[in-house]
């Protein structure tokens, strides 16, 4: 018996010796792990056309609420020491440096010092390319991705109003910008759908805001990114007109109902341009003094819904072209109701919108709303809607960044002209 015993553990240390064996083979065949992909890490506070980078622009817009900025590689000292993220422009950062070999190597040598600066967050490549650029475009993405995977290869698109030459995709407005998204995501593969809509005329607002929306938002859950809006705070031509605060708001809150986890302005300063951020000596516009606690706001909520997932984006009131109205069955919805209304464009849209967000996966079921961005779409008048959800609401406080005590499933809010709020439901 003692023999059988000796014989079953000599076999059993041969067993354990050929396994941990294996293990190490198995272990030294794979692949060593490479740098962490790019993520967005803090929601994105950015613009586009702004001064050059100084002390005094660097700390306004840090005291401003701005945590992306674009500069050169000689500012990215400058940039760090107020604490925010460049966005790096370089004549260099273009599809034809991969063609020119002395070019391409001296981008090799920017992206090496780049991607090791503490302030390094983006490369900036070009603005509303049409399809027949993605090729080059997405050559280029993967050639900085493989150097340095950590940070943003950026690229701006059109809005849904581009001309179909523009767009370089055929067919009517809706058709032709869902192929002209498709064919981005498949042949550029960014880590970012990033675009631009304008629609403050002087005649009133043009209609497809809200469309273009609702097509991003589906082009980036498709792709399994985020995505990130530009919005107007100018006007660059005599049809459309200056933004003010309550207007800017409404674009800000409505992005972060329909789930972008960027926002940017239209511009921040530059010539040929009346209103933005600042004035050509650095002077602060009106709408900086606004955008000062509403960028933080929009960095705080957008901060608190990054884990989650947008499950669906409603309408109450008027219905622009893209809107869903609000289902009869929906998890949360106002109490009272609110009560349709046509909408004719070039009429500002009023009503409510709801954005409601849960978790990203849920096994076996379908996913339940947690959360929801309640809007006024009113940029001219005060809401105040009362909002009714599954369980006990919290609110959050954006600018303290806390969420209220829970209360019973119903509660009051008050929003300002194109505001908004955050509400959960307790689980």
């Amino acid at each position: 018996m003692a023999g059988i015993l000796r014989n079953r553990l000599a076999w059993v240390v041969v067993i354990l010796a050929l396994v941990g064996m294996g293990r190490r083979v198995a272990a030294a065949e794979r692949p060593a792990q490479g740098p962490p992909a790019w993520k967005i890490g803090r929601p994105i506070v950015t613009y586009w056309a702004g001064p050059a980078m100084s002390e005094a622009v660097a700390r306004q817009m840090a005291e401003g609420g701005w945590n992306v900025v674009w500069c050169g590689e000689k500012d990215l000292d400058l940039v760090h020491r107020h604490g925010l993220r460049a966005q790096l422009h370089d004549g260099l950062i273009s599809p034809a440096t991969l063609d020119n070999p002395a070019q391409r190597e001296k981008l090799d040598a920017l992206v090496a010092r780049a991607r090791k600066h503490p302030a390094m967050y983006s490369y900036f490549i070009t603005d509303e390319p049409s399809a027949a650029a993605f090729p080059p475009l997405g050559k280029l993405v993967a050639y900085l991705r493989q150097r340095d995977p950590e940070h943003l290869a950026y690229i701006n698109l059109f809005p849904t109003y581009a001309s179909n030459q523009q767009l370089g995709t055929q067919g009517d407005t809706i058709a032709a910008y869902k192929e002209h998204l498709r064919q981005y995501v498949e042949v550029v593969k960014p880590s970012l759908i990033s675009y631009d809509h304008y629609q403050f005329s002087k005649a009133g607002d043009t209609p497809g805001y809200f469309l273009n929306l609702a097509m991003i938002r589906r082009a980036a859950q498709d792709a399994g990114v985020p995505f990130l809006n530009i919005v107007q705070a100018c006007t660059w031509d005599p049809s459309m007109r200056v933004p003010v605060g309550d207007e800017v708001r409404y674009l800000v809150y409505t992005s972060l109902a329909y789930g972008a986890q960027g926002i940017s302005y239209y511009v921040y300063c530059t010539s040929g341009h009346t209103g933005g951020i600042a004035l050509a000596d650095g002077t602060p516009t009106p709408l900086y003094h606004v955008l000062k606690s509403v960028n933080r706001q929009f960095a705080a909520t957008a901060a608190e819904l990054q884990p989650l997932r947008s499950l669906g984006v409603f309408h109450a009131g008027m219905l622009p072209p893209g809107a869903d109205p609000l289902p009869k069955d929906a998890r949360f919805r106002f109490e009272p109701p609110v009560a349709p209304l046509p909408y004719k464009p070039p009429e500002r849209v009023r009503g409510m919108l709801l954005g409601l967000f849960g978790d990203p996966v849920v096994r076996g079921k379908p996913a339940a709303a947690t959360h929801a961005v309640v809007v006024n779409l009113d940029y001219r008048a005060e809401a105040l809607p009362a909002l009714v959800g599954p369980a006990s609401l919290a609110v959050f406080d954006a600018d303290a960044g806390t969420w209220s005590p829970w209360g019973g499933n119903r509660v009051a809010l008050r929003l300002p002209p194109g505001g908004g709020k955050l509400v959960r439901v307790k689980r």
